[in-house]
């Protein structure tokens, strides 16, 4: 480890860390703009100079320059100053003054820097330079004249993103950044550039001109729109939620989030149940909350109650649905509101075992039935770094662009029996193998048990690493299966007992035709499939309107807070089968959250930990043979869930993204 002195003190950093790495080492803050953590070295921007000696006696960029032994840094000389001072006043002269009406008022980096290192002059009065605006879709909003060029968009697109459609035409001053003939950006991570400009030439379209920074109430959540289990910040004003964006979490979602997550949040305040329905004479009619609970305790049951949880509930509301079902004698809870009916008598058979952050370290990868890039964004991300440093990815299931160089083996379940040799081959020589099986594989008869079959052919349990990994795409099933919303036979065998008390928990993907003769309460949030079919319905929270506790795919327990209050008459969905409980004469024992968290917490201890909860592995002997096409589970990205299906944002990238329609955008 290399031994530098910065302003003075003297330290050691890593082999192969740059001179700016080391200075922030050394707690001192070096202005920058083409730099990022995350992605390579441009060094085009010029900001970050410091003096270094032994050298030229010139200001050099501290990022892209290595350090080296016996260096003397100096980041606070009168050279540094003038020429940080000369480097934004050059920068300055043709960005336009939009600061009153720049979206990224308040959070530019350019901003904060020109008032930190500038001269707070300028001497140049000649014309600016004006660049036409340039269309990128849906996500993201353009004013292309602020851009300093620093490529941070372009080197994400083609770094993280693996879709290298953006980037720069002309030179000089006439150098412009733009997407490839000007069409939608064709990612599904295409917002997190919003994040990465540090000038307002790419800015959130759908939050545009909706708030500043400071009159924002900041809350910490997690995502619920796929099942990694993303980190995020809601940012509210009164009681609407107007954007979400990542927070830092290297061991889930790094930096980043996928355009689903930014932007579903306009759907949280369209198509929502504000107060208690009642279906009368086959028509839902508004009620009084006490008039929905006489509906339900009119039913006569005789404990045939049965419960299906949604893909975005949190364990809370899982756990309260659980013990109302108990206490009411029901037994049957399902979760998997598809029809999927896979075995769940070990959990570690169908968790994501692989550590995301280790997935980066996979050297041979076998994908199962699989669209990586739908079902989980940000574990694809973590697959292209793998590639990067060499791993060798094999494919059974239908063909996607995945971003990456895949060896497509088939699209035939019969593959699983008899791999070829060649990948048999390179798993025996692989230190850290790994194989993720998707949502098509958990669908077919036999295949799951296929796919265990292999863990021991391929070797893809090592001392201290285990290579298999179920994908799975719902936010809250890991949290499901491990508070039993599994019954053996899935959906139809709960179908099949035709319960004459069915509570429907925020489930809208289900096919309630299979239930005619089943009184069913729906406890949602949204005016969707689910709420449809209800025969009483009992308006609930979204996410970003209670707080919760979230299991992600691979088993890491998390938990978000609450946000902003449920609209009109809505309440917590805890409250409302607390409250249903009494007028059914089965009182639950928790009269508060914390209470109903605590006895969560005493049923399933690994909810009241949070991070990676330890399911040891032990793999059930299951059906093989297995045989035929595997299937994708989802259609349409961006439309996955009530929410999405409510947002505007999420319907335009789905016409655009998915289906091909064009948007026009008005000259200006």
């Amino acid at each position: 480890m290399p031994k530098v002195k910065v302003d003075g003190v003297e330290l050691e950093v890593p082999a192969g860390a740059t001179v700016l790495q080391a200075c922030e080492l050394a707690g001192k803050e070096i202005p920058r703009f083409c730099y990022h953590e995350r992605l390579s070295i441009a060094g085009n921007c010029r900001m970050c100079l410091v003096e270094v000696k032994p050298g030229p006696p010139k200001p050099q960029a501290s990022c892209a320059l290595p350090a080296a032994e016996g260096q003397d840094i100096r980041t606070d000389s009168e050279m540094v100053k003038k020429a940080r001072e000369g480097v934004m006043e050059f920068l300055l002269i043709n960005h336009p003054l939009d600061c009153p009406i720049c979206d990224q008022g308040g959070e530019c980096d350019l901003q904060d820097q020109s008032v930190a290192y500038g001269r707070g002059v300028s001497r140049y009065d000649e014309n600016k330079r004006a660049v036409t605006e340039k269309y990128m879709g849906p996500i993201v909003k353009t004013v292309m004249t602020r851009c300093i060029q620093c490529t941070r968009c372009v080197r994400f697109a083609e770094e993280v993103a693996g879709v290298p459609e953006i980037g720069a035409i002309g030179r000089g001053e006439n150098m412009q950044i733009t997407t490839y003939l000007e069409h939608a950006a064709q990612s599904e991570l295409s917002g997190n550039v919003v994040d990465l400009c540090p000038v307002g030439a790419l800015t959130a379209k759908p939050y545009a001109f909706e708030a500043r920074p400071w009159e924002l109430k900041k809350t910490h959540a997690i995502d619920v729109m796929d099942a990694l289990g993303t980190n995020i910040r809601l940012d509210s004003r009164g009681r609407q939620v107007l954007r979400a964006v990542p927070r830092i979490n290297d061991d889930v979602n790094e930096e980043w989030a996928s355009d689903k997550t930014r932007h579903n949040v306009d759907g949280l305040v369209r198509k929502r149940l504000d107060k208690p329905y009642v279906r009368k004479d086959g028509k839902l009619v508004p009620a009084t909350w006490s008039e929905a609970f006489a509906a339900v305790a009119a039913v006569p049951h005789g404990g045939s109650v049965a419960a299906i949880a949604g893909d975005l509930l949190d364990c809370e509301t899982m756990f309260a649905g659980k013990a109302l079902v108990e206490k009411l004698g029901g037994t049957m809870l399902e979760g998997r509101q598809t029809g999927l009916s896979y075995d769940v008598s070990s959990l570690s058979s169908v968790v994501f075992n692989t550590p995301l952050a280790d997935l980066e370290t996979a050297d041979v990868i076998l994908l199962v039935g699989t669209n990586l890039r739908w079902e989980a964004p940000l574990v694809n991300t973590r697959l292209r770094k793998a590639i990067k440093k060499g791993a060798k990815v094999f494919a059974v299931g239908p063909e996607f662009d995945l971003t990456y160089k895949v060896e497509w083996l088939g699209n035939d379940a019969a593959l699983l029996g008899k791999l070829p040799q060649a990948v048999v081959d390179a798993f025996g020589k692989a230190a850290r193998p790994a194989m993720i099986v998707g949502g098509g594989v958990l669908a077919k008869d036999g295949a799951h048990g296929d796919t265990l079959a292999l863990v021991e052919t391929l070797g893809l349990m090592k001392d201290g690493w285990n290579g298999y990994n179920v994908l799975h795409f719902a936010a809250a099933r890991m949290g499901g299966l491990m508070l039993g919303y599994a019954t053996q036979g899935g959906i139809k065998a709960v179908a099949a007992a035709a319960p004459k008390l069915l509570l429907s928990l925020g489930a809208d993907e289900v096919d309630y035709a299979a239930f005619p003769n089943s009184f069913k309460v729906y406890v949602g949030h949204h005016g969707d499939k689910g709420a449809h079919a209800a025969d009483v319905i009992l308006p609930g929270a979204s996410y970003a309107e209670k707080a919760g506790t979230y299991v992600n795919l691979e088993g890491r327990v998390q938990r978000g807070e609450k946000a902003v209050f449920a609209p009109g008459d809505a309440r917590e969905d805890w409250s409302i089968l607390r409250a249903l409980s009494e007028a059914l004469g089965a009182k639950l024992p928790f009269d508060s959250f914390d209470a109903l968290r605590a006895e969560m917490v005493k049923a399933v201890p690994a909810l009241g930990v949070e991070g990676l909860a330890d399911y040891g592995w032990s793999s059930p002997k299951l059906p093989t043979g297995a045989t035929g096409e595997l299937a994708s589970p989802i259609k349409d990205f961006y439309l996955t869930n009530a929410i999405c299906r409510a947002s505007p944002t999420m319907q335009q990238c789905s016409a655009e993204l998915i289906h091909g329609v064009e948007f026009a955008e008005a000259a200006e």
